[in-house]
């Protein structure tokens, strides 16, 4: 580098290297302030990632992303099997159960026809075949089988909030993943200023203008942003490994560089949320579809009062004579109340708990609405002072420093910490965006629907 400079001559160096700097820094700075205009990063470095088609890969957006989850997800798939499997005992909760048959040997000594004792059928002195079928008492097969569906239907709404779960694990871990990514482009980007600084403050100090230790800081500025991009680096992977376990792919599986999210809402309806949450949580609609299956059970339960039946049918074979037929009816009698009564309190506190555990998740909804959409209105209130006042003033203050560093009027040092406040308000900027994202997730979450 030495070298060169003496060759090319410091006077003429210097000035190209400003103007370089300058209008690499002027770009920069005049780019739009949104985060979500920041700078893209590359994929997750490995080889493969050349390889990748031209269209959206998966990673670059969130719906690419749920729509694997849906697939692959392993404990969303076991909770879908479940709620399969409460659907199908629909079917058999109302069926009659089983009939019973028996055969029954009546003087198997054949003492009164004579003869040995024998356990055949037909060489016994009567052989007697029955078939006995049982009948639940009135109403109660019915009874039973919305049972069945309500708590079929509460499997279902538990699915749905499994999925929201999972749909909000997916959208954060992205998150993540893009907020790591666009922190790597500041950085990077800041690096290259810094690059750029250290070479004009080395033509000066080659015109005598600048003292050596603005070199040297220079240099070691350099030096600790590097250091930094390596944590960065390294919390960009990390997010790309939480976000291939989600997916249930390997953690080292290639992933498209994030694109822009969608723009965020200008401001949510408190009231409104709380309403649509009420209305539509899988949470809440699960709670209810418990207190219907806990009421058809408590009916169930008094529906025990009344008896069961059975009927059946006989034929009897007496040995060396003609076959006859009986028919026989059976009547459960109900004698043991205090148990009976006893279920019947077991669910009248069943009916009582589910009604309690859905005002239980109504108010727990309500607080969670209320955090998130407090943690949204700070973060937006913030996105908006950072880009409309304090980025431009940052802008305006690298400018201004800039250019009186090229004419000598401030040191080295204001234009490193002119640098410094613009790079710490875009990430201040980038991190405020994350989180009204985050707290935007959370209220997608509990309303149960996109926003």
């Amino acid at each position: 580098m030495t070298s060169s400079l003496t060759r090319t001559g410091p006077r003429h160096l210097c000035a190209t290297v400003l103007i370089a700097a300058l209008t690499f820094s002027g770009a920069a700075a005049h780019a739009q302030d949104d985060p979500g205009s920041l700078p893209r990063s590359f994929p997750v470095a490995t080889p493969a990632a050349a390889s990748l088609p031209a269209s959206p890969a998966l990673g670059a957006d969130i719906a690419g992303l749920l729509e694997h989850a849906r697939a692959s997800n392993h404990g969303f798939a076991a909770q879908r099997a479940e709620t399969a499997a409460a659907r199908e005992r629909t079917d058999s909760a109302g069926a009659l159960p089983d009939p019973n048959v028996q055969v029954e040997l009546m003087d198997f000594t054949n003492q009164i026809r004579g003869g040995g004792t024998t356990l055949v059928p037909g060489r016994v002195g009567e052989t007697r075949y029955r078939i006995i079928q049982a009948l639940p008492g009135w109403g109660k097969r019915d009874l039973q089988t919305r049972t069945a569906t309500a708590k079929a239907d509460q499997a279902a709404a538990g699915l749905d909030a499994a999925w929201l779960d999972l749909a909000a694990a997916v959208k954060n871990a992205w998150l993540r993943y893009y907020a790591a990514d666009r922190e790597a482009a500041l950085a990077r980007e800041s690096l290259a200023l810094l690059g750029g600084l250290e070479e004009a403050t080395l033509a000066r100090y080659r015109q005598g203008l600048v003292p050596q230790q603005a070199v040297l800081r220079a240099q070691r500025e350099i030096t600790t942003q590097r250091i930094a991009q390596v944590g960065i680096e390294q919390r960009r992977r990390s997010a790309a490994a939480a976000l291939n376990g989600i997916l249930a792919r390997s953690p080292d599986a290639p992933l498209a560089a994030p694109a822009e999210p969608p723009a965020l809402p200008s401001a949510l309806d408190l009231p409104a949320l709380i309403a649509r949450a009420r209305a539509a949580n899988p949470a809440i609609m699960a709670d209810e579809r418990g207190i219907e299956a806990a009421q058809l059970e408590r009916e169930r339960t008094f529906a025990d009062r009344y008896p069961d039946y059975s009927v059946g049918l006989t034929n009897n074979r007496p040995r060396g004579e003609d076959q006859s037929w009986d028919v026989m009816f059976e009547v459960m009698i109900p004698l043991q109340q205090s148990a009976r009564r006893a279920r019947e309190r077991e669910a009248a506190q069943m009916l009582t708990a589910a009604d309690a555990r859905r005002e239980a998740t109504a108010s727990r909804l309500d607080g969670e609405l209320g955090t998130a959409w407090s943690m949204f209105t700070s973060a937006q209130e913030t996105r908006r002072l950072i880009r409309g006042t304090l980025l431009p003033q940052a802008q305006a203050t690298r400018d201004t420093t800039r250019a009186a560093f090229e004419t000598g009027r401030v040191d080295f040092d204001a234009v490193l910490e002119a640098e410094r406040q613009l790079v710490d308000t875009r990430s201040s900027l980038l991190q405020a965006d994350t989180e009204a994202r985050t707290a935007l997730f959370e209220i997608e979450k509990l309303v149960g629907d996109a926003l």
